[in-house]
């Protein structure tokens, strides 16, 4: 009896288990899945939670509702690999041996490595939405916020879903105007990048957007320290951006256990081939989601479409064959933009997010790049789609490779490709 262990029940760690069920023979392997607990967040849900556009009871359930008979789920918190010998430890002490082994543990928030983020002003000026807790508690804030000066600001990618800042900050700007305060409150989005988003084209449209909303941009701004005397942003070149309200993202870094076994870099993320997700360190180690260094978006987009890849390469290499799937970084994100509109971004490592229609080209009906109602209700629907067909692991007729078809390169002379 073969036996594959994965590490994480979140998005990628559920997909690989529902699909490999059914076609890993249940008389031949044994599946293991191994996470801290029995909640499975849906983590695009915690944006809106501080605008009361969601429950607290909309964005979980279950883990173990999720998973197929015939896999185990085991709760316990993972305290080391040791790659060499096939083995992970729990920190409860129990081992769990294994022929291959998938790490699906994610990225998390650590507000704990910037000076300062922790400290007296936390919670109480200082706020994170990233969580559900931070959620929650930033929910209870921007109700008694009524002036001042209120900043959002992104501590260092990568980041779990990155234009995730951007919509907060649409959506507070939305708020506030529908409240009446919009002109009493300064809006400033505070960033390490150069503009508004990682890519040129994308970066330009939406720096335009936070233009028209009249929302100050500090860019290049990398935070040294927090002061919470003062209340300030405090960068490496000295800058200071003062604040009322803090709305941070903190720095984020895979789990601990993978520095603790030698298995990542020095944010916690494992180095992998970028198109097999396998480990450069460990043959039958694999790092699929937010754990692996692959130099796209950290997003669930992700996560799906390189489960995609992953699982047939896997059936692949078990039969002793070369593995022939590539994943190529395929990410799309909805953008909330506020005021009931949303945008749509597609892309991959080597092309940029383009304006154009997706998934079908001029119907769409999804615009690129466009501030549309039918992206705000298609983000809207992905809830449902999440619980009910990603997450089991069901078909979904999206391709997981990213297509030119529908784009349109503003910088270049040709029509859009059909």
């Amino acid at each position: 009896m073969k036996r594959l262990l994965v590490l994480g029940a979140g998005t990628a760690g559920t997909m690989i288990v529902n699909k490999l069920r059914r076609r890993l023979a249940a008389t031949d392997w044994h599946i293991t899945v191994v996470d801290r607990d029995d909640v499975h967040p849906y983590q695009p849900g915690y944006l809106f939670l501080p605008f009361g556009t969601y429950k607290p009871e909309q964005v979980s359930r279950s883990r173990h509702a999720f998973l197929p008979d015939g896999v185990d789920f085991v709760i316990g918190e993972v305290d080391r690999v040791d790659g060499a010998a096939d083995l992970v430890t729990l920190t409860d002490g129990r081992t769990l041996a294994y022929d291959y082994l998938v790490i699906a543990s994610g990225t998390s928030p650590r507000p704990d490595q910037t000076p300062g983020m922790l400290g007296s002003e936390w919670r109480r000026s200082i706020f994170d939405f990233f969580t559900f807790d931070g959620a929650q508690a930033l929910a209870s804030a921007l109700k008694e916020f009524d002036h001042g000066r209120l900043v959002v600001h992104i501590t260092d990618m990568p980041i779990k879903c990155p234009v995730a800042p951007l919509e907060f900050t649409f959506l507070a700007d939305s708020w506030l105007r529908k409240r009446g305060i919009r002109d009493r409150v300064e809006l400033v989005y505070v960033t390490p990048l150069p503009g508004a988003f990682t890519k040129p084209i994308a970066s330009a449209h939406l720096g335009s957007m936070l233009d028209e909303r009249k929302i100050h941009v500090e860019s290049d701004f990398l935070v040294e320290h927090i002061d919470n005397e003062k209340k300030m942003l405090v960068s490496f070149d000295e800058r200071e951006v003062p604040f009322d309200l803090l709305v941070t993202i903190p720095l984020n870094m895979g789990a601990d256990f993978v520095a603790r076994s030698g298995l990542g870099n020095e944010l916690n993320y494992i180095p992998v081939d970028r198109h097999t997700l396998q480990s450069k360190q460990f043959a039958n180690i694999f790092a699929v989601g937010d754990s692996s260094d692959i130099p796209t978006s950290k997003a669930g987009s992700v996560a799906h479409f390189s489960v995609e890849i992953f699982v047939d390469n896997f059936l692949q290499l078990i039969q002793g064959r070369p593995m022939t799937g590539a994943f190529d970084g395929h990410a799309n994100c909805f953008i909330e933009s506020g005021d009931h509109k949303g945008l749509l971004i597609d892309f991959n490592y080597d092309t940029e997010p383009l304006p154009g229609a997706y998934p079908l080209p001029l119907v769409g009906p999804m615009g690129l790049l466009k501030e549309t109602r039918a992206n705000h209700l298609g983000k809207l629907a992905f809830r449902w789609i999440y619980w009910n067909v990603l997450l089991p692991g069901r078909w979904m007729p999206l391709p997981a490779h990213m297509s030119m078809i529908g784009k349109k390169n503003p910088n270049r002379t040709e029509n859009l490709i059909t």
